[in-house]
């Protein structure tokens, strides 16, 4: 009878103590402070001088200290292979192992001079051995048949927590990782340029997948070779490496299956292109997604840690949606790029058409005291004796001049063979698409464009192009009084002229901004001739071609302004 009644005070200890460690190793939700928690429990409980959680690494295979007691700090170090040790002999069987004298276990890996006996029990989780849970004694044959019942319990309850704590750390992890991603995305598709674009990617990505490096290749015009466009964490030597064919390489799979790709540690896969770069740098585990955009694969971006590693599904899924956006974001940065380049070209072509008005004015200038210098000559009916030299230079000044007369003739008629056809012109969509061309240079200077369309305007006649040339004009030198940014507001309307007549005679549209406004001295010089221009920067053409565009249309264009009230250009056109 009393030994019954012993033994169920002794079960009723256990249960006791189990329930106090299960209330200690609940209190955290930090897998490694609730492997410390419960390492500390067991040393207690087993009155052990020194203990050790080890857990299995699932990537390399290895038996890695996570939490120790009583143990030196070197001891953190130690890795083991399945069934190298007592530990590792628990982690391969999934039995528990009770050594009474470890210096008679051949199995024994000596972490501690004093240890003479060894408790070690498995850590499974849903049937899995995961790890081993080891406590020391100085004492030879120091733990009991009961203790070792009582440190598996321990390590039941323990394997449970554990498994919790991993659940809650990979919530905890995807939710961090979305939560990067979502501002990451900010990000990328607040550049606008390529380059700029490419490394902010490549940044970004390193820092939300906390990887060693981060590369990037896009595919070029053939779709046959992937280059290296940018990087971060790498040398400038790695930034140089050579390009990829997409149909002998690694990260060509990529491309071609349009899937991610992962290699656990590319320094010895055969598969791997740039194995010596590898090494130089320190990569081993790969992760390489594709860069897709309507459907296509323009690249790849791919993520480098420095040791052996298996990415995680959500990791994978991570990294691509990433990668899904950056797509997007690099296509935008292009097409910001041919926006630029079509705002060039106009530039050009406005210089261009610039050139032509300026010749023609010259011409026409030149041709009038031209033609008083011919008569004159003529008049003086300049006749010298043969023989005489100032008879060749007679005779070659009446030659200079006909050539010149010749020249200007032949410009003139050039100028008057140019004029364009006149068709009707919707002004409200040609100026809307004005806006659309130059809405990221206003959004760079932070102006802001506001447009007042008369829904149902009129069509005007004209010619498009001289009629886009100068509304950008005007829409340009609007900005330019902006430098610190404004509001640029375009309005169109009909007007009756007289005010009276039953139909729309005319078309006004005025273009206002937020600048510091002319003085009375620049309203009236505004629109003057382009060889007497004043004006400090840039050619001085711009206006004067929107009034010689507006008068070729048989139109007027007024400005109203004042100093410090920004400036008003109406723009008047019959319909």
């Amino acid at each position: 009878m009393s030994n019954e009644l012993a033994e169920l005070r002794a079960q009723f200890d256990r249960l006791n103590l189990l329930h106090q460690v299960g209330e200690v190793i609940h209190s955290t939700l930090d897998p490694q402070e609730a492997l410390r928690l419960i390492l500390n429990q067991a040393v207690r409980l087993m009155r052990a001088s020194s203990g050790s959680a080890v857990l299995l690494n699932p990537t390399s295979g290895l038996l890695e200290i996570h939490a120790t007691a009583g143990l030196p700090a070197s001891a953190a170090n130690l890795r083991l292979k399945l069934g190298e040790g007592i530990t590792g002999w628990v982690a391969r069987t999934g039995k528990p192992a009770r050594v009474g004298d470890v210096a008679k276990d051949p199995r024994y890996v000596m972490l501690r001079e004093e240890v003479r006996s060894e408790l070690a029990v498995p850590l499974e989780v849903r049937g899995d051995v995961r790890g081993v849970l080891n406590v020391d004694s100085d004492r030879p044959d120091a733990f009991s048949a009961g203790d070792q019942e009582l440190l598996e319990a321990l390590a039941v309850q323990a394997a449970r927590v554990i498994h919790n704590t991993w659940l809650y750390e990979q919530v905890r992890l995807k939710a961090r990782l979305f939560e990067s991603l979502a501002g990451v995305s900010q990000t990328i598709n607040s550049t606008l340029n390529l380059d700029d674009a490419l490394g902010v990617i490549t940044r970004e990505a390193c820092l939300l997948m906390q990887a060693k490096v981060a590369a990037l290749m896009l595919l070029d015009d053939s779709g046959e070779w992937l280059e290296p466009r940018a990087n971060f964490g790498a040398s400038e030597q790695y930034a140089n490496r050579p390009r990829l064919s997409v149909e002998d390489s690694l990260l060509g799979v990529v491309v071609r299956r349009k899937k991610p790709v992962q290699v656990e540690n590319v320094q010895g896969s055969s598969l791997y292109q740039n194995v010596d770069a590898a090494r130089r740098e320190g990569l081993m585990a790969l992760l390489s997604v594709p860069l897709i955009y309507g459907g296509r694969a323009i690249g790849t971006l791919s993520v480098y840690s420095g040791q052996p590693y298996s990415f995680s599904d959500d990791e994978v899924r991570i990294l691509s949606a990433l990668a899904e956006l950056s797509g997007i974001a690099i296509q935008k940065a292009r097409l910001y790029e041919k926006v630029v380049d079509v705002e060039e070209q106009l530039r050009q072509n406005e210089k261009l058409g610039a050139l032509g008005l300026l010749a023609a004015e010259v011409a026409h200038e030149i041709r009038n005291p031209l033609t008083v210098l011919k008569m004159l000559y003529h008049s003086l009916d300049l006749k010298f004796p043969a023989g005489d030299p100032r008879e060749k230079d007679a005779r070659i000044i009446s030659e200079k001049i006909e050539h010149m007369n010749r020249i200007v003739e032949q410009i003139l008629d050039f100028a008057r063979k140019a004029e364009p056809r006149m068709e009707p012109v919707n002004l409200n969509r040609l100026i809307d698409d004005l806006g659309l061309l130059v809405r990221h240079k206003l959004k760079h200077q932070n102006i802001q464009l506001a447009q007042e369309f008369q829904p149902d305007l009129p069509a005007v006649p004209g010619a498009p192009t001289q009629l886009e040339q100068a509304f950008l004009n005007l829409i340009l030198n609007a900005a330019e009084a902006m430098p610190e940014g404004g509001t640029l507001t375009i309005v169109s309307r009909a007007i009756h002229t007289p005010r009276r007549a039953p139909q729309p005679t005319h078309v006004v549209v005025e273009i206002k901004d937020t600048g510091p406004g002319m003085s009375e001295e620049q309203r009236r010089s505004a629109f003057t001739s382009v060889l007497s221009t004043t004006k400090a920067r840039g050619t001085g053409l711009g206006l004067a071609i929107v009034a010689r565009v507006v008068e070729t249309h048989r139109g007027k264009v007024k400005i109203k302004s004042r100093v410090g009230c920004g400036t008003t250009v109406s723009v008047i056109l019959p319909v």
